[in-house]
């Protein structure tokens, strides 16, 4: 027998198996295919104080070994993500949910936060700080550690409840930004979001995106994500969510190798939607082959060999 539990800031989880934010939209959907209480948990989608409908179509596409996204954070708004949508996950899913959230000041993240903060089912909230600052000139948070840190120190002022701050891959130094956000009080980091990319239709010779670039996600990111969750739990002493191309519970095993306590599953989602009730179905199998009765035991352990 394989213990695949999992604690989070406190947080615990029946396993390690996430699917991400902007991949499960608030679950409904995937209730449809499978049981969602098979899963840890599930990142909801990126919610922000207003409603938002995001960039003008086409906003996808695809490319080998993944794909581009600028769907733009299209969302109902927070005040129907609480009177609306929470109601309805708990129907579907009865363990804790992760509430991810984005904003343009650092008041509009705590605002959100401030609203999510009496809401019971909600575990854990995950800042997204690849929005446009626009008090830097649309400047995203997540480049700058002083902002990244204003933001942290904000969201912690306005809730109880455990903040994961959500990095950015489109950094120099990924670990600087995670040690600015531990030093503003973080109880954990989540990495990586989307590598900003692009692609050109060759017919028209222009962009396939509307919006020019999107976020690659998709299994051509992996090896960039596993290196980035390393370089941050060397940095800091928090508990890291790693996410990015993650698709098959070999994945998750290798990204909590590097440092990983939990992982999101993203894009894998959208080729099969049964693909994170596959990952958990697969975990102890994998566990048994590595030697290990408890899958928390991997976290970090490729740093001791």
């Amino acid at each position: 027998m394989v213990n695949l539990e999992v604690s989070l800031a406190g947080v615990s989880l029946k396993n390690p198996v996430i699917p991400a934010s902007g991949t499960f939209g608030y679950g409904r959907e995937f209730a449809q295919v499978y049981d969602l209480d098979i899963l840890g948990s599930f990142s909801f989608k990126g919610t922000t104080a207003k409603p938002r409908f995001g960039n003008p179509q086409p906003r996808v596409a695809e490319t080998p070994c993944g794909m581009l996204n600028a769907v733009g954070l299209q969302n109902p708004g927070i005040d129907s993500v609480v009177t609306q949508e929470l109601p309805n996950i708990a129907k579907i899913f009865h363990g804790p949910v992760i509430a991810n959230i984005g904003g343009n000041t650092a008041e509009e993240y705590a605002e959100n936060c401030r609203a999510l903060d009496g809401c019971a089912q909600v575990g854990i909230i995950e800042v997204n700080i690849s929005c446009p600052n626009v008090h830097c000139g649309g400047k995203n948070f997540g480049s700058d550690p002083r902002a990244a840190a204003q933001v942290t120190a904000a969201v912690k002022a306005a809730t109880k409840k455990p903040v994961f701050i959500k990095l950015s891959p489109n950094v120099t130094d990924i670990a600087e930004i995670a040690r600015a956000c531990a030093d503003a009080g973080a109880d954990g980091i989540c990495l990586i979001n989307t590598l900003l990319g692009m692609r050109i239709d060759l017919k028209s010779k222009r962009p396939l995106l509307s919006n020019r670039t999107g976020g690659l996600s998709g299994p051509a990111v992996f090896p960039v994500a596993l290196r980035m969750v390393w370089d941050v739990y060397e940095a800091v002493k928090l508990p890291i969510i790693g996410c990015g191309g993650v698709s098959s519970a070999e994945d998750v095993c290798e990204m909590m190798l590097a440092g990983a306590s939990a992982v999101e599953i993203g894009a894998a989602n959208l080729k099969n939607p049964s693909a994170c009730k596959a990952i958990v179905e697969d975990l102890p199998g994998v566990c048994q082959r590595l030697g290990v009765t408890k899958i928390c035991e991997l976290t970090g352990g490729a740093h001791h060999e």
